[in-house]
């Protein structure tokens, strides 16, 4: 059996998350040495411990992952309840802080939100595949997914919680959704973003907006790190200025570089090329992520592969978008990419995941 599973596992996917790890841990290279290479070990750490856990979790069918996901759904729930009682860092409650380490509920949360997402539409649907257009059971499986994101909002960290929404909106896509409530939730958007913007959404929040379209009028203060990215990775041209080399980075013009502006290191230091080469990587990653879906041996394993390409699609373009200014900072990390315990275990657990559901692939089962 475990023979079966190594011969279908598309070692693609986990290629693909090294080669992105390997970038990153250049670039962290070059951006930390002024402090010791401090997060370049810590980040080297949680990536030694991310191995083990990606060889357990292939053997371990993904249908008993998500037998079990509603109860940790359930005490992440608490944890991100608990965390808004935590002393707010950078204006957000978002971590727990221990002695070692620190621990960022949100990005483990995503886990088991995708998988308990999953789950219950596979349940709703035993009945018949439409049975997820009927309003209440609906209702039902969206407060699986909504609870967490208001919690989320809570602390804030809208960018996080604009991740959960797309892989919600995958995997709804993928189990079959009536078109009505697609063209119903883009009137409700249309009406409620400019709603939103004006009697909800706090000062510092519409202050991002406002420089996202216009980063020049204010160049010293809220748009200084984006004129800054830009610079950066505009000054890197084709094949970079060299590891150890960048102004912007090696200068302090970058901040945050070892996380938000990550990519912005690899622009200036290492050029378009490898800019370029990691876009196409995580095009690749995600594609296989969607092929996975495609050829899964049941209709969980479909949800929860679309969840996971849907969770590293939102990551990829807001982040690489925002350090070129093209979409509002938002604070999401880069995977595999950006400094961040939680973020680098919780993305290779996902990738475990999508083997785990490639290693037990037989039929494509996809809606049309």
């Amino acid at each position: 059996m475990r023979k079966k599973i190594l011969k279908n596992v598309d070692w693609g996917i986990l290629i693909c998350s090294i080669i992105l790890c390997v970038i990153g841990m250049i670039a962290l290279f070059s951006a930390t040495q002024e402090t010791g290479y401090s997060d370049l070990k810590k980040q080297m750490l949680w990536f030694i411990v991310s191995i083990p856990v990606i060889l357990i979790l292939i053997f371990v069918d993904y249908e008993l992952i998500a037998k079990i996901s509603p109860v940790f759904y359930g005490i992440f729930i608490i944890l991100l309840v608990a965390v808004l009682f935590t002393e707010p860092i950078n204006g957000a409650t978002s971590w727990f802080e221990f002695k070692f380490f620190s621990l960022q509920p949100a990005e483990f949360a995503k886990i088991f939100v995708i998988l308990t997402f999953a789950f219950v539409i596979c349940k709703i649907q035993k009945k018949g595949r439409n049975e997820i257009n009927k309003p209440w059971k609906l209702l039902v499986s969206l407060l699986i997914v909504g609870i967490p994101i208001l919690l989320i909002i809570k602390q804030p960290d809208y960018g996080t919680a604009a991740a959960y929404i797309v892989a919600m909106l995958m995997i709804l896509f993928t189990a079959g959704i009536d078109k009505k409530y697609i063209i119903g939730c883009v009137l409700i958007i249309a009406i409620a973003v400019p709603l939103l913007y004006q009697f909800v959404l706090p000062e510092h929040a519409k202050s991002r907006i406002k420089i996202f379209l216009n980063p020049d009028s204010d160049p010293r203060g809220a748009g200084y790190n984006v004129i800054q990215s830009k610079l950066a990775i505009g000054a890197g041209q084709l094949t970079g200025m060299g590891i150890l080399k960048g102004n912007q980075t090696q200068l302090g013009f970058l901040y945050p570089k070892t996380t938000d502006f990550i990519f912005s290191v690899i622009g200036e230091e290492m050029g378009f090329v490898v800019a370029a080469g990691v876009i196409i990587v995580y095009v690749i990653l995600i594609t296989k992520a969607i092929y996975v879906a495609k050829t899964a041996k049941d209709d969980l394993g479909s949800y929860i592969a679309m969840g996971i390409a849907g969770i590293f699609l939102f990551h990829m373009v807001e982040n690489i978008g925002m350090t070129m200014g093209l979409l509002p900072i938002t604070g999401v990390p880069l995977p595999f990419v950006s400094y961040g315990g939680s973020s680098l275990l919780t993305n290779f657990i996902l990738i475990a995941i999508l083997l785990s559901i490639s290693g037990r692939r037989q039929k494509a089962i996809f809606i049309e």
